[in-house]
């Protein structure tokens, strides 16, 4: 490609943040554990759901009424509002990846710009990276909250290149999610898909440009591409 990456942009949860953590969360107040996962699968869902149809909706709220609906039919061990508010109060207690202090560093010794675009809050991806010692690595913390829709509508992505004044054939997007590549890469941007898991990337969806199992080796893979 022509265009040299300028700015990284990057999706914060999963990506940057750790939320293994937060099946604890759900054990604590007499959920099962697992069921992290299918509430975080709920909460995209949903968001999607209201993007689709020309909605924005706010994570926390949406966190909220998932967890509430899924809560409802478990033996909890306090009330239903007490235990939404615990579960929920775990998403501002995560911390980031091992790989991602040096992956971020690295990426900003290198010359380059970087910005998050999450559909989570930016107040919980500036604590996030204060206590990890890497705000100061981010020229711009961006969330959906303020764009037209959610990731991965294109209006999203657009956002973030206009907030930037960067054009998307600079910008690579970094994320652990197909769905976010694939929106990503619809909208014109570069991409970079994290796999820490060793997962497969789903046929269906845009194959990113760049494939890395840890943050740290995206230097040098892009190093490489010019």
């Amino acid at each position: 490609m022509s265009n040299a990456v300028s700015v990284v942009v990057f999706d914060v949860n999963e990506t940057l943040s750790d939320m293994s953590p937060m099946g604890e969360r759900f054990s604590e107040v007499g959920a099962p554990a697992e069921m992290a996962k299918l509430w975080f699968a709920t909460l995209l869902r949903d968001g999607f759901a209201l993007a689709a149809s020309g909605d924005n909706g706010s994570f926390a709220t949406l966190g909220a009424g998932a967890l509430r609906g899924l809560l409802s039919g478990v033996e909890l061990d306090r009330p239903l509002d007490a235990a939404v508010d615990h579960v929920m109060g775990g998403l501002a207690a995560l911390g980031v990846h091992s790989d991602v202090p040096e992956g971020i560093r690295a990426l900003a010794a290198a010359g380059l710009r970087l910005i998050t675009l999450s559909n989570g809050s930016a107040r919980i991806a500036e604590q996030l990276f204060s206590e990890a010692g890497i705000l100061d690595a981010f020229e711009s913390l961006l969330s959906v909250e303020d764009a037209p829709a959610w990731k991965p509508a294109r209006a999203s992505y657009e956002y973030a290149a206009a907030a930037s004044g960067a054009d998307p054939a600079g910008m690579l997007l970094v994320a652990v999610h197909p769905w976010d590549i694939h929106g990503a890469a619809r909208a014109g941007l570069r991409t970079a898909w994290l796999n820490r898991t060793g997962g497969s990337y789903p046929g269906y969806f845009q194959a990113p440009e760049f494939t890395v199992t840890a943050l740290t080796d995206l230097p040098a893979a892009l190093a490489a591409a010019h």
